[in-house]
């Protein structure tokens, strides 16, 4: 698959994820975050996730055209899920284990491609 074209994977994926945290924030949080995923305040924190992600994900499809423009926003989703590596791992005493280690793996992964793509679509 081209970087552009596994770019697109990625980014679909995103805003699936992000639309899926938006509608059932609590179902879709609760392996992350346990027993929290129930509270209200972190169901409305899981939603603004959401939208994070529902966001950069159509954002990062509509730039696939402009390889200057879709590089950088690669970047800045791999960043995003760097951000959420880290935070993971700050909180992850207070997050069930498998919901810590399978978010560190995934957005860790998602960061790392991310940060691959946008290298290989600048340099195209």
């Amino acid at each position: 698959m081209n970087p552009r074209g596994a770019a697109g994977s990625l980014a679909a994926g995103r805003a699936a994820l992000g639309l899926a945290i938006l509608i059932a924030p609590r179902r879709a949080s609760s392996r992350w975050l346990g027993e929290d995923a129930a509270h209200p305040t972190v169901r409305y924190l899981a939603r603004s996730l959401g939208v994070r992600d529902l966001v950069l994900g159509i954002l990062a499809l509509c730039t696939l055209d402009d390889a200057g423009v879709a590089s950088r926003v690669q970047a800045a989703c791999a960043t995003a899920d760097s951000i959420d590596v880290l935070a993971t791992i700050a909180a992850r005493s207070r997050l069930p284990t498998m919901g810590a280690a399978g978010t560190i793996a995934i957005a860790g992964a998602s960061a790392a491609a991310g940060f691959h793509l946008s290298r290989r679509i600048a340099a195209d």
